[in-house]
């Protein structure tokens, strides 16, 4: 919302200044983004007099001036060819800086003449002053003051706010709305506003009739228009045109630029039609037909939807009812007579068309927060007598089809609530007087309490709390007192949690491993969630009810879809090599145990880049793996304890190179690459590698942050390498655990580093090699006891995995 201190005084009696305006103005919930005041950014630029102007000696294109200045008259080499004797002009002293391009204005020699300042040109001020405008130097009026302001020499010197609105204040959409506020916070009185009726000079031959089914009948409730014969629709006055362009809009014809006036002035939607264009003599207002279509003023011809209000005359929609006008039936220069609509519109109804159509209008702003119902019958009133004003012409009776609105239900206020619910004390008295200010019909009643009216232009009024709020706003929330809250004689929970703590640890862990962390939509496409749950059917109560988007439809049961959606969002902007990584929340159902956190990690492209000393290979399911294994040592977890099966991860991934992580029967992780059924859900291609670790799976994180004392042994550990004749069922981990296990305090480690296979070693076996590395303790082994450790290694992996050592 923007518009001008002058035109904030057309309905605002006061003498505060800008500034206090604007502190006030936030203070009432009336957020200003800006003032922009155009005195300010000129002040360094003053009024002065070409008294002299001659032509240069070296130059053919400049002019040598002399200018009477506030400080005295100075020499200036000008190049402008309006530069002549007798004319005031905007001077630009030695130190200031030109707007335009951030020149510091020095005494120079131009061509062997002293020059001691600039006569400034529209353009250099940042100002736009007409098409002829820059073709030479600003001219000012006459009768300018020496050495005055240039701005106010110009008309220009009127603070523009610029007002952010909240979708709870229809009634500010107008100035006289912020007016209104203002004076009801004592910062002026509002001044009278003429709604009197227009004199007719004949009957409407035009009628109009609403037309909707009984479920449809809010619609429209309530039209009026009127037929004006004989008007000019030529250019505005300069006052007119100055508003619109206060507010950011550009006149176009007098017609036209009231409508828009009165929409930013009373916040007042209209149209006006060009009675020539029209068919027929009845406007019907109606819901659109299926297959309807309409060429809109704004140059775009839109497919209409059945359910979409529009209002229409015999050969069709001439106007979508709250968001915009057709272009046939629109006023041009030639436009002698119009007929002239003001309505009231369903908010939801207006929404929903813009929104279906993609029409932002200023009107659709306005209707979809709730214009004020009984603003139909005055603003055609308003609106006829600024017509006949700036374009003459002769107003018809009004025709009346439907009537407003419900007024908002009265309600009964306690006085006492305010101190209640914010603990300010506020006399009743005050109270009343506040409410009247903004319109409020206050009735006093038995026992002090109070009959609130909430006046047509406050929808948003419709309970005891709403008015608390309205007194605070205008009492002020700056005189709230800070109030501690009671202790209960507990003492505070932390907030950080050791699942929070735990959740840090893995982030770090896989930052570390190269992984960039990304922030997900906690909702997919319902393709992506079917091909998560191996093609069934998506659960309808994991179906959202109003998404964002088709594509943001379902609650994710996998974090691995986001994660894909990113990785693919980078490869497509030049980072083909990209991991991420999230840690967040899956949901199995919509309860809350069925929320549960996850770390999902993915991967895709080359493992290792380019480079002479080093052979590039693309990821593959075990750079997943490392990383899976690196959060859950980050989370705590006793790895050396966790088993590997490569039976599948499920349905997200590849049947044949996908595992687990378990521990116990309890699985932990997930990991491998990534189901093709799934990259052709995500529309992505090539190699990816994913791994999910199910942190509200781990054991509890323990509480305390101290470290074991760090253990350093003064002897050397020892490695041995074993090769081990296995089973094909038998797991790498399988066997290097029961190595491990066959004792664990003198065992630091075991690792399979080779695998073989071969006839020679017969149908359905393998062959393992792993090392062990043996750490002494108290003292250097013995070759007998080395012979006994890895006679127990070689008994505890034949009993638990069936190995034999290979010959």
């Amino acid at each position: 919302m923007k518009f001008s201190l002058s035109w904030l005084k057309q309905h605002l009696e006061t003498t505060a200044s800008a500034d206090e305006l604007a502190a006030k103005l936030t203070a009432l919930g009336l957020e200003v983004e800006e003032i922009h005041d155009p005195a300010k950014d000129l002040a360094a630029f003053t009024i002065a007099e070409v008294v002299e102007a001659v032509q240069h000696p070296d130059a053919d294109r400049l002019r040598v001036c002399r200018v009477m200045t506030s400080a005295g008259e100075m020499g200036v080499v000008c190049g402008a060819p309006n530069a002549r004797a007798g004319i005031k002009v905007a001077f630009a002293a030695p130190g200031v800086t030109i707007p335009a391009n951030g020149m510091v204005i020095k005494k120079a020699k131009i061509r062997g003449v002293d020059s001691a300042g600039m006569l400034c040109s529209a353009s250099e001020l940042g100002l736009s002053l007409g098409p002829d405008a820059d073709k030479g130097i600003i001219e000012l009026p006459a009768d300018s003051p020496m050495g005055g302001s240039v701005a106010s020499a110009l008309g220009i010197d009127d603070p523009v706010f610029l007002v952010k609105l909240t979708p709870n204040r229809p009634d500010c959409t107008g100035v006289r709305g912020i007016a209104r506020d203002l004076a009801a916070a004592g910062m002026g009185s509002l001044k009278p506003l003429d709604l009197s009726p227009v004199a007719a000079s004949f009957a409407s031959p035009i009628g109009v009739t609403l037309d909707f089914p009984p479920e449809a009948q809010q619609a429209c409730p309530h039209f009026i228009g009127r037929l004006i014969r004989g008007v000019r629709n030529g250019e505005s006055p300069a006052w007119l045109k100055r508003r619109l362009e206060q507010a950011g809009l550009r006149p176009i014809s007098a017609l036209v630029d009231i409508t828009n006036y009165l929409t930013h002035d009373l916040g007042r939607p209209l149209h006006v039609f060009d009675v020539d264009k029209l068919s027929g003599t009845q406007i019907t207002v109606r819901l659109a037909r299926a297959g309807e279509s309409m060429a809109a003023l704004n140059g775009k011809t839109y497919e209409l939807v059945e359910g979409m209000t529009v209002v229409a005359d015999a050969a069709g929609p001439q106007a979508l009812g709250g968001v915009i006008g057709a272009e046939g039936s629109g006023c041009q220069a030639q436009t002698t007579d119009v007929f002239l609509e003001c309505a009231w519109f369903d908010p939801k109804r207006t929404a929903r068309t813009g929104r279906a159509l993609q029409i932002d209008s200023d009107a659709r702003y306005r209707f979809e927060r709730g214009v004020d119902p009984a603003s139909v019958a005055w603003g055609a009133e308003v609106a006829t007598r600024l017509i006949l004003e700036c374009c003459g012409g002769q107003a018809s009776a009004l025709v009346v089809a439907g009537a407003s609105p419900k007024a908002p239900d009265a309600l009964i206020y306690d006085p006492a609530d305010c101190a209640a619910g914010s603990g300010v004390q506020i006399a009743p008295d005050e109270q009343h007087r506040l409410l009247e200010g903004l319109g409020f019909d206050v009735q006093p009643q038995a026992g002090g309490l109070f009959r609130v009216q909430p006046p047509s232009w406050r929808p948003d009024i419709d309970g005891s709390a709403d008015v608390v709020e309205e007194v605070l706003r205008l009492h002020g929330f700056d005189a709230i007192p800070e109030t501690f809250l009671p202790r209960q004689g507990l003492s505070a929970q932390g907030a950080v949690t050791p699942s929070w703590r735990r959740a840090e640890r893995v982030r770090r862990a896989l930052a570390a491993r190269g992984l960039c962390e990304a922030v997900t939509w906690s909702m997919i496409s319902r393709p992506a969630a079917m091909a998560v749950a191996g093609g069934q059917p998506v659960a309808e109560e994991m179906v959202l009810l109003n998404p964002i988007t088709p594509d943001l439809a379902v609650m994710r049961g996998s974090i691995l879809p986001g994660l894909i959606e990113g990785v693919s969002h980078n490869r497509m902007r030049g980072y083909p090599d990209t991991g991420l990584f999230e840690v967040g929340p899956v949901y199995d159902n919509p309860t809350l145990p069925g929320q549960k956190l996850v770390a999902g990690m993915v991967r895709s492209g080359s493992a290792v880049t380019r480079h002479w000393q080093a052979q590039s290979r693309q990821v593959d399911p075990f750079d997943v793996k490392a990383d899976a294994l690196a959060a859950l040592q980050a989370a705590g977890c006793p790895t050396e304890n966790l088993e590997t099966e490569g039976l599948g991860a499920g349905p997200a991934y590849h049947p044949g190179q996908s595992g687990i992580l378990k521990l116990g029967d309890r699985v932990l992780a997930r990991f491998g690459a990534v189901h093709p059924r799934l990259l052709s859900a995500m529309d992505v291609s090539g190699s990816w590698v994913a791994a999910e670790v199910f942190l509200g799976l781990l054991p509890p994180a323990r509480e305390g942050t101290a470290r074991p004392a760090l253990k350093v042994l003064p002897l050397q550990p020892v490695t041995r390498d074993f090769a081990f004749v296995v089973p094909d069922s038998v797991s790498a981990g399988a066997l290097a655990k029961a190595a491990r296990a066959a004792d664990r305090r003198l065992i630091a480690g075991a690792e399979v580093f080779d695998i073989f296979t071969g006839p020679s070693l017969g149908e359905g076996m393998k062959s393992l090699a792993v090392a062990v590395t043996i750490q002494p303790i108290e003292r250097t082994l013995t070759e007998q006891d080395m012979k006994e450790l890895c006679a127990r290694i070689l008994a505890k992996v034949e009993s638990d995995v069936g190995g034999r050592l290979r010959g």
